[in-house]
């Protein structure tokens, strides 16, 4: 008897609050806007970050409520800004497709007998945490001998949601193919190397130091030492030198490749003219375009 009590109580009580917390719900429901589930589903999922916010959920109620613009989403590309704006009922421009590129060349080659012989060289052993940041705090700005190379220790594949990028032979390496644009890896690169890029621009140059020729020479085989062969050669006028660094104005170049026929260093590389004539990269020209 003294159970069947026990029970008769339970169960009321659990009425109760069945109760209690049905009305609830209805007195403080909240109404949501039924566009941001399908503004969600208009996003890949991803949650890089790319887009500057926490998340794919966080990204679609900004753009609900008016603080964040449609096409942000460079994982989605131009495909996920279409059709977030056929749900606002708004217009947005075509997305151009954008992927990462490492400004660092010194891809590092040994010999037979493990003498390095090419690339960015090291100043030592190095023995300490295999961490990007922390050996910059280490041995003069970190082991490798370049101020401005890629010190190889993966923080920005760590970063990759979608394993676009790798350390090959010392750098960083971009698969053109798989990476989105988001940019993740750049932000967790301590010495800014890593830099958006138009997918598909022929020529590149992948180099980031502005010490002089001579410094740049002591310390790796495929840094570009500001000789000035590509800005002269330059039909277009689109390569100019920052500092003892050549770079490259996109809107004025025209992608002729003649600046990569004259680098004496082979670090301006022209892909279009190496897809066509030479599918099998060459070992002292590595670029972010090799596959």
């Amino acid at each position: 008897m003294e159970i069947l009590i026990a029970v008769a109580i339970l169960g009321g009580l659990g009425l109760v609050f069945g109760l209690v917390l049905a009305v609830a719900s209805k007195v403080f429901y909240v109404e949501t806007d039924p566009r941001l589930e399908q503004l969600i589903e208009c996003t890949p999922g991803a949650n890089c970050g790319g887009c500057g916010y926490a998340g794919c959920a966080a990204y679609a109620e900004a753009v609900l409520k008016g603080e964040a613009p449609v096409g942000k989403c460079s994982a989605g590309g131009d495909a996920c800004s279409q059709a977030m704006a056929a749900v606002m009922g708004v217009k947005a421009e075509k997305m151009e497709r954008q992927i990462a590129m490492v400004r660092c060349s010194g891809y590092r080659h040994y010999d037979e007998n493990g003498k390095q012989v090419e690339g960015i060289k090291m100043k030592g052993p190095y023995e300490g945490i295999h961490d990007c940041l922390a050996a910059t705090k280490v041995a003069g700005s970190g082991p490798v001998a370049c101020k401005y190379g890629c010190l190889g220790f993966g923080n920005c594949v760590a970063a990759c949601e979608f394993d676009a990028i790798h350390i090959v032979d010392g750098v960083a390496k971009v698969d053109m193919e798989k990476c989105v644009g988001c940019m993740a890896c750049a932000a967790k690169c301590p010495r800014n190397l890593i830099v958006p890029i138009r997918y598909g621009t022929d020529v590149t140059i992948a180099c980031a130091s502005t010490a002089k020729g001579a410094i740049t020479a002591r310390a790796c085989t495929a840094g570009c030492i500001g000789c000035g062969k590509c800005v002269k050669v330059c039909p277009e006028q689109a390569i100019t030198l920052d500092g003892f660094l050549a770079t490259i104005d996109y809107s004025k170049c025209v992608s002729c490749g003649k600046c990569a026929e004259v680098c004496p260093k082979h670090i301006i590389l022209d892909h279009k003219i190496r897809n066509d004539r030479d599918p099998v990269p060459s070992p002292d020209r590595p670029g972010f375009g090799q596959q």
